[in-house]
């Protein structure tokens, strides 16, 4: 895509979605300022991510809500101000209950939108075509992080607005 096919892209979708725009801008300001996530914040990202998988949603929160507050503090400021590579990142967001890679990237995107995306079937769709069966892996995050970034850097973006754009597309273009 071109850069202006992605600036596009990513515009429909904040217009589009204005609550996950909004509630996303709200928990990254948050934890820039913070420099950490909280138990209710973590709460919110299950809610933004899964907000249209009741079923999913409901399942991860009751993981979720095994976490110690403190212990979430605690590894998402290790995260957040860690110099490690993105492999120590998610891996160390995947010690707390309930956290795969697809909400490890969240979190990560949230916190620093300029180096990544959230890992999400449909940019993998995208990129890649038909995905594997166990997708939701570090390791096909970092692919896909990978190829995000190569993209973002050859037109100057943010990962987030790419991989906004590949979403919105994937999403567009599957229901036409």
């Amino acid at each position: 895509m071109k850069k202006e096919e992605i600036l596009n892209w990513s515009r429909k979708y904040d217009i589009e979605y204005p609550w996950w725009t909004q509630k996303e801008k709200e928990l990254g300001d948050k934890f820039r300022k913070t420099k950490e996530m909280t138990k209710d914040d973590l709460v919110q990202i299950v809610e933004w991510k899964f907000r249209n998988l009741k079923g999913r949603k409901d399942r991860i929160l009751r993981f979720i809500a095994k976490n110690d507050d403190m212990r979430i503090r605690r590894i998402s400021s290790d995260v957040f101000g860690s110099t490690l590579g993105d492999s120590y990142k998610v891996d160390s967001l995947q010690m707390l209950h309930g956290i795969g890679s697809a909400l490890a990237s969240t979190i990560l995107t949230f916190y620093h939108p300029k180096e990544y995306g959230v890992f999400d079937i449909h940019i993998w769709r995208e990129m890649f075509g038909k995905e594997p069966e166990n997708l939701f892996t570090t390791q096909n995050y970092l692919k896909l992080l990978t190829e995000l970034r190569r993209i973002a850097n050859n037109h100057g973006l943010n990962v987030r607005a790419v991989e906004k754009a590949l979403f919105k597309k994937n999403i567009d273009e599957a229901s036409s």
